[in-house]
């Protein structure tokens, strides 16, 4: 997604208190992967999603941006990961202060769903915000949060550890497939066929980020690696091993890319950003 989309996202508060803006845009314009927005724009793609869809599909991969980057910015806080160092810069909480990094999170969450009210026709809007609120909410990723939080410090098995995962970390990239699916008007079919690809995806990136914690340096992540095991989480490498986890880490790739036979050429692009997310460094 264009940074300057999400920059006119920011200028439609004019009236917002200066500092807040800073601290929103300080984590929201930080750069990072935009692998959310991607996939709702190129599953809209894969769709045929019409011309007067657009707006729609923009405004959805806008709002998964927002959700997503609120996401980070409270997950950082003291009370959460504690972390201080997120794409390479101090996280938002070092700079702007806790109390304001919670504003700002609580903000960004809101912008999301005014993003979706204000861009797309009522009667996509409705089902997009349904879909987002899903994928964000107690089911989903703020559920997964609370289930990987009361995980910690115990031995779970590879089924308990993949549903924390397909919430954590799958529901918002699966969400993200769905929305680009539903503001494209697609058939049943194809959402099916778009949720089973982000199910997988979903815990293919989880994996690879496990693997990258435990592999990589903070230089080349942009924030601390090997947290995980001295918070007593359960990772797939714990579980698997290296070489296990890498394997299955392509099992789910594979299995995404499957979900895309009958899309043919139309997602050639979901089909290499599943690639991008088995292959990352970062």
């Amino acid at each position: 997604m264009a940074t300057s989309f999400l920059r006119d996202v920011l200028c439609a508060y004019p009236e917002t208190p200066r500092k807040l803006i800073e601290a929103i845009e300080y984590s929201l314009l930080a750069g990072g992967k935009r692998l959310r927005p991607a996939l709702v724009i190129e599953s809209w793609r894969a769709c045929d999603g019409p011309e007067e869809s657009r707006e729609a599909a923009l405004a959805a991969a806008g709002a998964v941006e927002l959700v997503h980057t609120f996401s980070l910015v409270h997950d950082d806080l003291p009370a959460m990961d504690d972390d201080d160092l997120r794409r390479g810069k101090p996280t938002n909480h070092k700079v702007f202060g806790e109390a304001m990094a919670i504003l700002a999170g609580d903000a960004m969450l809101a912008m999301a769903f005014e993003v979706v009210a204000r861009h797309a026709p009522p009667q996509v809007a409705a089902p997009l915000i349904r879909e987002l609120a899903h994928a964000t909410g107690p089911q989903g990723m703020i559920g997964g949060q609370v289930l990987d939080i009361e995980g910690e410090n115990q031995t779970l098995s590879l089924d308990q550890l993949q549903d924390i995962h397909r919430r954590k970390t799958g529901a918002l990239l699966t969400g993200a497939c769905r929305l680009g699916a539903i503001a494209a008007g697609a058939t049943q079919a194809q959402l099916d066929a778009l949720t089973r690809f982000g199910h997988h995806l979903g815990l293919a990136f989880q994996i690879t980020d496990d693997v990258l914690d435990v592999t990589s340096t903070p230089h080349q992540l942009g924030k601390a690696t090997n947290k995980d095991a001295g918070k007593g989480k359960n990772t797939y490498p714990e579980l698997l091993g290296l070489d296990g986890s890498r394997a299955e880490a392509s099992r789910q790739i594979a299995s995404a890319r499957r979900a895309l036979d009958a899309f043919g050429s139309s997602a050639t692009s979901l089909a290499h950003l599943a690639d991008f997310v088995a292959s990352r460094t970062s």
